[in-house]
């Protein structure tokens, strides 16, 4: 979902901010949370955001893209922050447990379990990566921004956004593959050694 204003020779109103801004709330706070690690530190920073949004809309320039606008601003206010500071070399992901998972049909306790391991496999690795390539590959694959928003929004060209994003699924890639093959040894191992049950 895109968010462009195109209020040509209009005034901004106030009320045109919270009309622009509040559908972008659970988003930035995602994206906040990704970047800290902390759920107060996150909302902290969204709040911020919101503030510095508001207090700048009248000098948000029309036509222009005002999801990635917010983001900028989110990213800018993190980077000088306290956190952003201190340039963070991991950051928690959200679980994600709301409530129970329901089964389909077609998983068994054994796909369930290894589904569950694979993705605390992957949420690991991802902590792992540094803060530039984790925050571009939220933004491209979880808030499916283009390579253009994602410039927009981190302030680099688009040159740099294709380059991270490809370092950043390779060394994924990397991490990932050695740690795959040895779950996958492990369970045939383990399939051999239960034939008396």
């Amino acid at each position: 979902m895109f968010y462009y204003v195109d209020v040509s020779g209009a005034r901004l109103q106030p009320d045109s901010f919270e009309e622009l801004a509040m559908p972008l709330f659970d988003s930035l706070y995602n994206f906040a949370r990704w970047l800290t690690g902390n759920r107060e530190e996150a909302e902290d920073l969204v709040q911020e955001t919101y503030a510095k949004a508001l207090k700048g809309f009248s000098s948000f320039q029309l036509g222009t893209n005002f999801r990635a606008w917010m983001y900028r601003i989110l990213h800018n206010t993190f980077l000088t922050s306290r956190s952003g500071l201190k340039v963070r070399m991991t950051v928690a992901l959200d679980t994600g447990e709301d409530g129970p998972e329901l089964a389909v049909e077609r998983d068994t306790p054994e796909t369930i379990l290894v589904e569950r391991s694979n993705r605390e496999l992957l949420q690991s690795v991802i902590e792992e990566l540094p803060a530039y390539f984790r925050e571009i590959l939220l933004l491209c694959e979880v808030e499916e921004m283009s390579y253009q928003e994602i410039s927009e929004t981190l302030s680099v060209p688009l040159g740099t956004v294709m380059s991270r994003l490809s370092r950043a699924r390779k060394t994924l890639r990397d991490r990932l593959r050695p740690q795959l093959q040895v779950g996958t040894e492990t369970a045939g191992i383990a399939k051999g050694t239960n034939h008396g049950l």
